[in-house]
């Protein structure tokens, strides 16, 4: 079983930052990349930003392009998204996944945790 715990959401002013983290654990299993997505109210679950593992190439959604970077720490099993001039419209629960394999399925995700930004 894998486990992605993520931490580091709370409430923000607009303009604020935020530093998202997100640790893997469990049994040896493969990652091509481990990203971010976000689920506001009354919304899609979307994507946010992800990092191909091996080579740390970086994805991002063009909504948060420039003000959101995804980072990784192969050591920790752990990856981060820092967010940056925050909007209200960033509020959301945010939620880090595993994709095994390039071009597969999103087939392990944390428990979410709720960034609010307030006006």
């Amino acid at each position: 079983q894998v486990q992605l715990v993520e931490s580091g959401g709370g409430l923000v002013q607009a303009g604020g930052s935020l530093r998202l983290s997100c640790a893997a654990s469990g049994r040896t299993f493969s990652v091509s990349r481990m990203g971010w997505f976000r689920q506001a109210p009354g919304k899609e679950r979307e994507f946010v930003a992800a990092i191909r593992w091996s080579s740390g190439s970086t994805y991002y959604a063009d909504s948060v392009k420039g003000r959101v970077t995804i980072s990784r720490a192969n050591a920790k099993n752990t990856v981060y998204l820092q967010m940056n001039s925050l909007k209200p419209e960033d509020t959301a629960v945010y939620y880090c996944a595993i994709e095994p394999y390039a071009s597969g399925p999103w087939n392990y995700w944390g428990q979410g945790t709720q960034v609010t930004v307030s006006s």
